[in-house]
């Protein structure tokens, strides 16, 4: 049961990884249209770029939380009924944007087209700023009882290093999204991305220099997994730096991948950071959530272990054949639809 416990862990981890790193590039696309893009002509070929992928990308997060709860369900309950409020508040922008997605090509109006790009903006700025909020709150600590219950008040979950958080997770989309764009776009477009890139690149370094310096100050991780910590932030910063060199140099597929590990160690950091914990008290150390007291039953995991595995490779294999088939550049010129 162990064992297994901890492989869930294991795999809720990758499952947000993985939601980042798509959905990442989503929300950042979603931002960059009102910092990119002139006019509504723009605006589409950008939208156009995650058309076929967005929704997609946005069942790693759906599959994640229904992980937890099979995997972890005190671990699931005391996260949704304590963030009960910021995560309906993530679903509600996470509707208005699918939605955005679907009908602002649906009517001509500048009007409509308009109030659903600022439906496509919003949550893509606000969702990121929010998980940030709720990962760093997960590494801060709340108030957890003895009976796994949450009882935080406003300043437990908003506080200046969650705001950090949320602030360095965006701003991580959204450079994400711009590197996405270089590699999905063209012309004048894809210079104004490039250009945008680069300065966001300085911004996000500070932010993420700055998350990394109080984190050491004001949580437990690196004193508990410092060994494993040191190497990935070093690691984090030197896909950082290499994805703007690359950029640079208009090797956009190499910048991108540099992105995607930079995302893939920050997310990862964290999980590294909390184990064997899930949710730290900040209460008392013996009332923290950890893989082994929040965990289901051995029957449980085993169970889900066999379909994870059985059904992994269809849901992998059918998003390399999606990414494959729309794998060219978005242009003008060509039809837009969205």
């Amino acid at each position: 049961m162990v064992l297994l416990s901890e492989l869930w862990f294991l795999l809720i981890a990758v499952l947000f990884i993985g939601f980042f790193f798509l959905e990442g590039y989503d929300f950042g696309v979603g931002m960059a249209t009102r910092f990119v893009a002139r006019g509504e002509t723009e605006r589409r070929v950008m939208i156009n770029t995650i058309g076929p992928f967005w929704d997609a990308n946005e069942v790693w997060l759906i599959t994640a939380g229904g992980a937890m709860f099979a995997a972890f369900p005190n671990w699931y309950a005391t996260l949704f009924s304590g963030f009960y409020i910021p995560l309906v508040v993530m679903l509600l922008l996470l509707i208005a944007r699918g939605t955005a997605f679907e009908f602002r090509a649906k009517v001509g109006h500048v009007k409509w087209v308009e109030t659903w790009d600022w439906a496509i903006f919003i949550p893509s700025l606000l969702v990121p700023f929010l998980w940030g909020v709720v990962f760093s709150s997960l590494v801060y600590g709340l108030p957890i009882d003895k009976n796994m219950n949450m009882h935080g008040v406003f300043t437990s979950f908003v506080n200046p290093y969650t705001v950090l958080g949320g602030i360095t997770v965006t701003l991580l989309c959204l450079y994400h999204g711009l590197v996405y764009l270089c590699l999905r776009i063209t012309d004048d477009l894809q210079q104004r991305a490039r250009a945008l890139a680069a300065k966001v690149f300085w911004l996000l370094a500070a932010a993420l220099l700055a998350f990394v310096a109080v984190t050491f100050f004001v949580t437990d991780i690196f004193t508990i997994r410092g060994a494993w910590l040191y190497p990935i932030y070093l690691l984090a910063v030197l896909s950082l730096v290499l994805s703007q060199i690359f950029l640079a140099k208009k090797r956009d597929g190499w910048a991108f991948g540099m992105n995607a590990g930079l995302i893939a160690l920050t997310i990862a950091s964290l999980f590294v950071g909390l184990f064997p914990r899930v949710m730290i008290s900040n209460i008392k150390s013996a009332y923290d959530l950890t893989v082994y007291n929040a965990s289901s039953g051995s029957y449980s995991l085993s169970v889900m272990t066999i379909v994870a595995v059985t059904l992994l490779p269809f849901v992998l294999g059918y998003s390399i054949w999606s990414y494959y088939v729309f794998r060219k550049r978005v242009t003008k010129k060509e039809k837009l639809e969205y």
